[in-house]
């Protein structure tokens, strides 16, 4: 059914029947002194930020609303952004397979996985900005490098959990090919693992840098008791434009975010969704999507220099220094994923992590007690019912976004040609902060009964949907053709095609979104159950209100119950709902 020896050979091959693709010409040399200027820019442009990195801490600097300040703004929030989706991405590849090297490794991480997705930003965001600052007294570097690890928090998991998903349903036949082929570690990772992923990670790369805008605002501008700490960026002029009422300046804000999505769309992601359809399992050819961009830099030969130079020697070297890897990293990271515990090197290591892991358990534990131990009945009694508050809208959001990412991802995905249309404006959609919007709707939404609870699904609804719309195009763009063409030459239709190729297609990535979408939901409710605007507080009963007062009185024992009541919540979830579909994908629905 599938080719294993083109897969072996990525991810240079380039299928020999793909006769749509656009043939290789060469690009024109204004092109190269364009991208040589354009890399100069973001060179000096990360100097310039790297300087103001090191300037000096002000506490309660005031954010400019001139529209000329917006272009410089746009630039460092960009490259926070940037910084912090490089350290995803590569925690994301490395996390992942070490947890699927190992049924005991997998056993250990992804709980560990589902706590931190689980953790809302809030809850941690004192320790790590009152951290960081601290390591670095009076520099910006410190509020730097926590706005940085703020928005790597709501990159990371959703890229880890899809590269897992991928690297579990490799088809059995592409992975005895590789080792048939004897490939080592590097040249299995490179050759066969990361290619089977990098549809996937490509569409949740999208929903990274859409769930990094979501929170954009919250990276930037942090608030401690009587401390107000604020980066310059795009987050904090949507911020200071919302706390202010000044409309034209918010709207100058989101018109400039929009410019820089488009641009990043055109730029960068267009043309990556054009480059990965070449790592489809397929043997037939398909529409392939178009990037006018990538049509232009293909034959570039500065690319081709850079290549040849800089990208094959480094990456000889690295296969050089992972053909001789050490017994334990090798035990760690075994160049064949085993449905097995592994013995030897690697159950040591299972055990000291083991071990460390139960010590800081039971001293986490033993802390977290005495401090919700202060807590009244009363308290603890408002815990529940806000996590029951909460638990409603989470589903509800949740249901109305199965509802209509399933259909609408398909078709996408499916169809080149609206993929091509469609693809970019979902992208704008998902990174439009809905946190600067939402106080402008809430302003009407107040006036009707139950305003603020039906906002607040709204809210969860915008930060939820898109986890589970672009795994489901992932996963619609990752059928193959062959599969499609065999389904219309015995004419299945309708339902009947729903539900013997698209739904086992789409299982894998619907159940990852899913995953991904609970605790995006829960983390959504903090900003959309307590809301500030123009200097007025609402809120409604909910554990993301708790969680958002707690933090913005200083209670931390509520903090931390509130805490520990969500992250115990989406856990159990994971565990009980969302794990046990995801073994189904596993063993069922794979391309075997």
């Amino acid at each position: 059914m599938m080719n294993p020896v083109s897969v072996v050979r990525l991810p240079d091959f380039k299928r020999a029947d793909r006769s749509a693709e656009a043939p290789r010409i060469a690009t024109p040399h204004w092109v190269d002194a364009l991208m040589l200027g354009l890399l100069v820019a973001v060179g000096f442009g990360v100097m310039r930020a790297a300087l103001e990195w090191r300037s000096p801490l002000v506490e309660g600097a005031r954010i400019d609303l001139s529209p000329w300040k917006l272009p410089y703004y746009a630039g460092l929030s960009t490259l926070r952004m940037a910084i912090a989706y490089f350290i995803s991405l590569a925690f994301s590849l490395v996390y992942a397979r070490i947890a699927a090297g190992s049924r005991a490794a997998e056993r250990l991480m992804l709980p560990v996985l589902d706590i931190l997705q689980s953790v809302p930003i809030l809850s941690f965001m004192p320790g790590v900005v009152l951290g960081l600052t601290a390591l670095f007294p009076g520099r910006t570097i410190g509020l730097e490098l926590a706005a940085v690890i703020l928005i790597f928090t709501s990159q990371a998991w959703n890229l880890a959990f899809s590269f897992h998903q991928s690297l579990l349903t490799i088809p059995r036949e592409l992975s005895e090919a590789a080792s048939v082929c004897q490939l080592g570690l590097w040249r299995r990772f490179t050759r066969l693992e990361l290619p089977s992923g990098v549809i996937a990670l490509l569409q949740n790369s999208m929903m990274s840098w859409a769930g990094g805008w979501f929170f954009l605002m919250a990276s930037e501008q942090f608030t401690l008791g009587d401390k107000n700490l604020r980066l310059a960026g795009l987050g904090s002029f949507l911020a200071a434009a919302a706390e202010r009422g000044d409309f034209s300046a918010l709207a100058l804000g989101l018109a400039a975010l929009i410019i820089v999505i488009v641009l990043l769309d055109q730029l960068v992601w267009r043309p990556l969704v054009a480059w990965s359809d070449r790592f489809k399992f397929e043997q037939s050819g398909g529409d392939v999507p178009r990037s006018i961009v990538y049509d232009a830099v293909r034959g570039s030969a500065l690319i081709e220099f850079c290549s040849s130079r800089i990208l094959l020697p480094l990456g000889r070297g690295v296969e050089t220094a992972f053909s001789s890897t050490p017994a334990a990293l090798g035990a760690l990271m075994p160049a064949k994923p085993s449905h097995a515990v592994r013995r030897g090197a690697w159950s040591v290591v299972v055990v000291i992590a083991g071990l460390t892991i139960l010590l800081l358990t039971i001293w986490g534990t033993a802390a977290a007690f005495r401090v919700v131990i202060q807590l009244s009945p009363g308290n603890w009694r408002l815990v529940g019912v806000s996590a029951g508050a909460t638990f409603l809208r989470t589903t509800i959001a949740l249901v109305l976004a199965a509802a209509w990412t399933i259909p609408v991802g398909v078709a996408i995905g499916l169809s080149t040609r609206w993929s091509q249309r469609l693809q970019p404006i979902v992208q704008i959609a998902a990174s439009i902060p809905a946190t600067a919007i939402f106080p402008v709707l809430l302003l009407a939404l107040l006036t009707v009964p139950g305003g603020l609870n039906i906002a607040a699904v709204g809210l969860m609804l915008l930060g939820t949907q898109w986890y589970i719309l672009f795994n489901v195009i992932a996963g619609a763009m990752a059928i193959p053709s062959d599969l499609k063409e065999a389904a219309e030459v015995y004419r299945i239709v309708g339902w009947q095609r729903w539900k013997t190729l698209i739904l086992p297609a789409i299982f894998p990535y619907l159940v990852t979104g899913m995953i991904t979408a609970t605790g995006g939901a829960w983390n959504a409710s903090i900003v959309s159950e307590y809301v500030t605007f123009a200097g007025k507080k609402e809120s409604t009963t909910g554990l993301g209100a708790l969680i958002a007062q707690a933090a913005d009185k200083g209670n931390f024992p509520l903090l931390l119950a509130g805490t520990l009541t969500m992250a115990a919540i989406v856990i159990a979830a994971n565990r009980l709902v969302w794990r046990r579909l995801y073994g189904l994908a596993e063993s069922r629905y794979r391309l075997d």
